[in-house]
């Protein structure tokens, strides 16, 4: 309870704030650090009550360091295979839609501009553009730990308390892929203040993550991808915003 809950209230506490909102993640480095302590000191605290109630192993949370050196060049390749695997996801829809006839071609354009993730509710992009500063604490801070750690480690949780809780649904290797779409699922739902794109896609790379995680029996691999992943993704958004104006 304490655990899974984590990434829907944070999700419904994005929908409380007022508009016109500020970024998540502020419009300058300082306060980008600040909202990044107060991130993980909030989930450091709610892991910490998880744990005092569990007393999970780090085998039970997947914290081995596993497969040794190639954890690194294995989570760089794994973030780039989320992304085509994505892509590749994205355009069997849009295909099926078209095919289909569901959707006409200018209102699955209007869907997709609708849809699309608020990502001014998450970063500033003028700063990542013009604060080389705040690019960086972007692409390492927030990718590698925000991000890439302290949301493996959720889906770690997540992971171990359903196999704890439930064995007999969970414990198997068909349980615990299963127990990976439960979490895929309420992570994807945390990202609904961002739209049902983001929803979706958080949904598929939480998937994605977590098959990564359990089938190393670590963490590692999947945090690294995850840090890739959106470092990459962090990085394009100036790019994206200056050549393609439909993003903005």
């Amino acid at each position: 309870m304490l655990i899974g809950s984590y990434p829907l209230v944070i999700g419904a506490l994005s929908f409380s704030r007022a508009a016109p909102r500020a970024p998540a993640l502020a419009h300058d480095a300082p306060g980008l650090v600040r909202a990044c302590l107060f991130q993980l000191v909030l989930f450091g605290a709610i892991f910490a009550l998880g744990w005092l109630a569990s007393r999970a192993s780090a085998d039970n949370l997947l914290l081995r360091w596993r497969p040794g050196f190639w954890a690194i060049p294995l989570g760089f390749a794994y973030s780039v295979g989320l992304r085509v695997g994505l892509a590749i996801i994205a355009m069997f829809v849009i295909v099926v839609l078209l095919v289909s006839q569901l959707v006409k071609p200018e209102e699955l354009q209007k869907l997709a501009l609708t849809g699309r993730p608020d990502v001014r509710s998450l970063v500033d992009v003028q700063s990542l553009r013009h604060d080389p500063l705040y690019l960086w604490l972007n692409l390492t801070l927030v990718s590698f730990i925000v991000a890439g750690l302290r949301e493996e480690l959720w889906r770690s949780a997540v992971l171990a308390a359903l196999r704890a809780l439930w064995p007999g649904w969970f414990a198997s290797r068909p349980g615990e892929i299963a127990a990976v779409g439960v979490a895929a699922a309420v992570f994807g739902i945390g990202h609904a203040a961002q739209g049902a794109v983001a929803v979706a896609a958080a949904s598929l790379l939480g998937f994605g993550l977590g098959i990564i995680m359990i089938l190393h029996r670590s963490i590692w691999p999947a945090v690294i991808a995850h840090g890739f992943f959106d470092a990459a993704t962090l990085a394009a958004l100036p790019w994206l915003f200056e050549r393609l104006p439909q993003f903005r």
